[in-house]
């Protein structure tokens, strides 16, 4: 009787053991800003590392847990034209940085509700001594909030990634036209 108490026991502890692992593994897709703060403690991540660096954000194994389906579908057909083309792809820097390089530094989030299911997340740091501030448009899709759109500012204009990587292509499989190496 005492070994299937304990039995029971193990078991009954396992399985919230494992029901706390599922939860804490999507908890940060929970809330709008989840997915850009863990966009970011891979980015960090990445201007840290010695060598060879990690994937970035909007690489895999990360786009498909943070980007919604259509902007991660974006970023994938640009990998694929600069793989098949050569070329530098639709964006010529880190949108998360929004710049080729920098430091993340005092980084803070504010989160600002658009509607249901979609809202604002900004990403303040200073980098190389300079305010730097990031907007993304979020959007609830399969249960958790997704990165939709990266909106960055340079010279006091703002750009949109999502409409960068929407323009055309020279070439490329995707594009019915195959590119010349």
């Amino acid at each position: 009787m005492k070994q299937l108490l304990r039995n029971l026991a193990l078991a009954l502890a396992l399985t919230s053991l494992f029901a706390c692992m599922a939860v804490s593994a999507r908890a940060g897709d929970d809330v709008p800003r989840g997915p850009v703060e863990d966009a970011y403690a891979i980015t960090i991540k990445t201007l840290a590392a010695k060598g060879k660096a990690p994937p970035p954000a909007w690489r895999p194994p990360h786009r498909d847990k943070l980007m919604s389906r259509s902007l991660a579908a974006l970023f994938a057909r640009d990998d694929l034209y600069q793989e098949e083309s050569g070329d530098m792809g639709q964006i010529g820097a880190d949108p998360f940085l929004n710049g080729q390089d920098g430091k993340i530094k005092k980084l803070s989030f504010d989160t600002i509700p658009v509607a249901a299911g979609k809202a604002t997340v900004v990403a303040n740091f200073r980098s190389f001594g300079k305010p730097v501030a990031v907007q993304f448009q979020m959007l609830r899709e399969n249960g958790g909030w997704r990165i939709d759109d990266i909106v960055n500012s340079f010279e006091g204009q703002r750009y949109s990634i999502r409409e960068a990587l929407s323009q055309p292509y020279d070439c490329g499989s995707f594009m019915g036209k195959p590119c010349k190496r």
